[in-house]
């Protein structure tokens, strides 16, 4: 029944106005502020969906991925934006915060409400 059906993924924060400001501003992602919510417009016609929650508890997991052809020029990028890195204890990362161990390279930030965004070389 709905296997053709779109469908969309969203996720909470905090705060919509710091949410708007980083997914817009500093990732560049084309966002629309609709009734309160936040509608990320993706490549590929995909979109997300962040609502403001006031108990929001950030997700302990990657809520989101960026496919990048080259991954150490977008945490380059991203870096001189002002976006840290997470490190994680055993994932093999480099200085960048660069897993390389596995494929394919993957790079994990947080949005200012703290959920697990990446970056992922997929190309």
């Amino acid at each position: 029944m709905l296997k053709d059906k779109p469908a969309f993924s969203g996720f909470s924060t905090n705060d919509i106005e710091a949410a708007k400001r980083f997914y817009g501003e500093t990732l560049g992602v084309d966002v629309s502020d609709d009734h309160g919510m936040l509608n990320l417009k993706l490549a590929g016609g995909q979109r997300v969906l962040i609502y403001p929650k006031d108990d929001h508890v950030p997700a302990t997991f990657t809520v989101l991925n960026f496919e990048v052809a080259d991954i150490d020029a977008a945490v380059d990028d991203l870096a001189a934006k002002g976006v840290a890195f997470e490190h994680y204890e055993g994932s093999g990362q480099d200085t960048k915060g660069i897993a390389r161990q596995y494929p394919p390279p993957i790079a994990w930030f947080k949005d200012p409400a703290g959920n697990v965004l990446s970056v992922i070389q997929t190309g």
